[in-house]
């Protein structure tokens, strides 16, 4: 185990081999920012390395310097013990390395053989480019890395899970036996998490190494063998996975101990006003939901991929149409299909989607934050700057976002501080009725720990909050969970569920049934 220094040569699971990749004493400035510090890493062939840390912490600015995409300061890259191509070398680049991001780079309007091969299609003396020929090439490039997609469908058909073995499939045919998997079971079920893990073990038997970056600590110990912690810009920490416990971990990368604590908590009076009614909703899609949530109460709705939870929590809130049923916020009925109504009824909503439907990046914190209430704004029938500005300081202030000032632009803060300026914005009304859509995804320990703190706040002034997701944290802090299987409602757990019971729901599955 390596401390305070960046890691360096040590003996790992594939023997004595060259690093796959070996980064030391990078540092990276963005002006008076310090992004990287003297850090490093070193992840040796046929290994899963987990590279884990808080927002802010300098994993992207080290995933863009080892990608090519920008240099160091100071340090330097070797790929198999050569030092790193120039950056503009871009055919060199993605011979040694490939990330697969959470946000993917697949063109959605291109069939996955024009994907697989953009600006490398299959052409004729003529010129002109050979279809057929770039199907056939499609077809071995998908069967030999056992990837089962339809070369000739539109990329915008496939699910999250098969756009991300179609980006791994991509990035092996140039070469490259190094890939990056950034958040990649963010937006994946259980069952999904399973097989891309199955994948990843079937391709580590091919040889190919991976750069695993995850905020689901529990995946770091299912799938990894070493991980390496960065804090503030630095290398804290580099071990085997096996040889770091869970508290640890959480303490290298926080610098303290945290845990998501259940303490005091209390269930919602019986006799608290009932403040969201649904009735009969139906959703585009089939799903189905009815039920009822009390001022101050704290309900789940939780269920895998194809559950239909995130549609009836879009439909309650306006972002998606509704096939029938009634939704009432303190006994006014809203119109389907209205999130301008949803939201002069006292709903906030954090998004499923931070970067589609919760932000918009080249406006400042304050913007974004006050977009929704012009009238807390505003001074004379104008928006007031200084308002805005105090508005958006008490939000910084009060979700602990790390910025300088309400005029930084949301794209220049981590994922997780973008995340409390969705939170922030949703709380700027006083809602009466918080949804909250996955809420956590791809957030660190310490910001999942304040967004879940806000729902203890807003509940104790009989804000109603829904939390919908499949994050067992996130759940905890519900006075009951509503499960849902296929577009049904298959089960209630009230508050001090188990893990197991709550799983199996989820995945269909009764426990206690003989």
């Amino acid at each position: 185990m390596s401390a305070a220094a960046p890691p360096g040569r040590v003996d790992g699971p594939a023997g004595d081999g060259r690093p796959v990749v070996e980064a030391v004493h990078i540092t990276k400035r963005f002006g008076s920012t310090v992004a990287l510090s003297d850090a490093g890493i070193v992840v040796r062939p046929g290994e899963t390395h987990a590279l884990v840390g808080r927002n802010g912490a300098g994993k992207s600015t080290l995933v863009s310097i080892l990608t090519g995409l920008q240099a160091a300061d100071d340090g330097a890259v070797a790929f198999d013990g050569r030092p790193a191509p120039p950056l503009g070398d871009r055919d060199a680049w993605r011979q040694r390395v490939a990330c697969v991001y959470q946000k993917s780079t697949i063109i959605p309007t291109l069939t996955v053989a024009e994907n697989l091969f953009l600006n490398r299609h299959a052409r004729g003396r003529d010129g002109l480019i050979r279809w057929s020929a770039l199907r056939r090439a499609a077809e071995r490039l998908l069967a030999a890395w056992s990837v089962e997609v339809d070369v000739r469908q539109p990329a915008s058909t496939l699910s999250v899970e098969q756009r991300q073995f179609v980006e791994i499939a991509r990035a092996l045919s140039f070469g490259a036996r190094f890939i990056i998997l950034d958040e990649p079971t963010a937006q994946l079920d259980a069952a999904g998490i399973n097989r891309l893990f199955s994948r990843i073990r079937d391709l580590r038997e091919q040889g190919v190494t991976f750069l695993f970056i995850s905020h689901h600590l529990q995946e770091i110990y299912e799938i990894c063998d070493q991980v390496t912690v960065f804090r503030d810009a630095r290398h804290i920490v580099t071990a085997p996975v096996a040889e770091l416990s869970r508290p640890a971990l959480v303490a290298a990368m926080t610098g303290e101990d945290v845990t998501m604590s259940e303490a005091g908590h209390q269930p919602v009076a019986p006799d608290a006003p009932v403040m969201l009614s649904v009735r009969d909703l139906v959703t585009s899609s089939g799903a189905e939901l009815s039920m009822t949530a009390r001022a101050g109460e704290v309900v789940g709705i939780a269920g895998g991929g194809g559950s239909g939870k995130v549609e009836v929590a879009e439909a309650i809130v306006g972002l998606a149409p509704r096939a029938g049923g009634t939704v009432a916020v303190d006994g006014r009925v809203l119109r389907p299909g209205s999130v301008p109504d949803a939201l002069d009824a006292g709903v906030g909503l954090v998004p499923q989607d931070r970067h589609r439907e919760g932000l918009v990046p080249l406006l400042s914190i304050a913007e974004n934050v006050t977009m929704t209430v012009p009238e807390r704004i505003e001074r004379r029938g104008l928006i007031s700057s200084a308002r805005r500005d105090a508005l958006a300081r008490d939000t910084i202030a009060g979700l602990a976002i790390k910025a300088s000032g309400p005029q930084v632009p949301v794209a220049e803060l981590s994922g997780g501080n973008q995340q409390k300026v969705v939170m922030g914005r949703a709380l700027a009304s006083d809602p009466k009725l918080l949804v909250l859509i996955t809420p956590t995804a791809g957030v660190d320990v310490r910001s999942k720990q304040t967004l879940l703190g806000v729902v203890a706040d807003v509940r104790r002034r009989g804000t109603t909050v829904v939390v919908v997701s499949d994050e067992l944290d996130d759940l905890r802090i519900c006075d009951r969970v509503l499960v849902m299987f296929q577009g049904r409602v298959v089960g209630e757990m009230a508050h001090g569920w188990s893990d197991n019971d709550l799983v199996a729901a989820m995945e269909g599955v009764d426990l206690h049934r003989v």
